[in-house]
């Protein structure tokens, strides 16, 4: 039997077990959710599902009930339910088959998600073993929403500077690293944007440019800087430049005056 429930102010959603999905998985107890509908038409339940939840008004799920479980790769085939996303493979044997999937993209009732340079960091830290079967391991959804997919909360910009030197401090960068370095990676990092741009690959774009700021930090930090008095001093500089856009380039104003002044010669 598969169960239509309503957590009142919070969500619509199908279970076949109210119990383990409700009160144990969600915490809710009897009495603070409702039952709406009951059947044993899988098909009938998953398009009722939506419909209830445009009808209350809550965020409907991008997929049915029903398809959740179909979800195929050729290389992989993932068992997605509400709650969880499972790898059909032991957790030692993860990144192997994270790698060779990169591009990989599937459906969850939270939104797209997708195996990405970006992302097999964070799959690798977050996976967990099966407690069910030993050759399986799994991420929970909801994580991995608020991690990638969520509206960050808003933070001041130096305090990420702060966490990014951080990070690199805890990892040996500025123990074992130099600006020269930290160059080269500045040269990898900005041949990923741009292989980036020509394809025209938005999430890509991000997260290259995200590793070129990252990169930069350390570079700032190796040469006894802090990123903040560069941007700040590039800034107090270009405030108040003058200028026109000629061909998609923004040209400062010296400038223009001295090829005028070249071409009068």
């Amino acid at each position: 039997m598969f169960y239509i429930y309503h957590i009142p102010g919070k969500k619509i959603g199908v279970t076949r077990n109210l119990n383990k999905r409700v009160t144990e998985q969600q915490g809710y107890k009897k009495g603070e959710y409702e039952v709406l509908e009951e059947s044993e038409d899988i098909s009938y339940v998953s398009k009722k599902e939506l419909a209830l939840q445009r009808a209350y008004g809550y965020k409907v799920d991008r997929q049915l009930y029903s398809e959740l479980n179909k979800i195929k790769s050729n290389k992989m085939k993932l068992n997605v339910t509400e709650q969880t996303t499972t790898f059909p493979m032991p957790l030692n044997k993860l990144k192997g088959h994270l790698m060779d999937n990169k591009g990989l993209k599937w459906e969850t009732s939270l939104g797209e998600f997708k195996i990405s340079k970006k992302t097999i960091e964070w799959l690798l830290h977050n996976a967990r073993p099966s407690m069910y079967n030993n050759d399986r391991c799994f991420i929970y959804n909801k994580a991995y929403h608020e991690a990638f997919i969520a509206e960050p909360a808003l933070e001041p910009t130096h305090t990420k500077f702060e966490l990014i030197r951080q990070w690199a401090q805890e990892r040996g960068i500025y123990d074992k690293g130099d600006t020269k370095t930290q160059y080269i990676k500045l040269l990898e990092e900005t041949g990923e944007l741009a292989k980036a741009i020509l394809n025209n690959d938005r999430p890509e774009i991000i997260d290259a440019i995200g590793d070129c700021v990252v990169v930069l930090t350390n570079l700032a930090k190796l040469a006894n800087l802090n990123i903040e008095d560069c941007i700040d001093s590039a800034y107090n500089e270009i405030s108040a430049r003058k200028g026109k856009m000629i061909n998609g380039t923004f040209v400062k104003e010296e400038t223009l005056k001295h090829k005028e002044i070249n071409f009068h010669l």
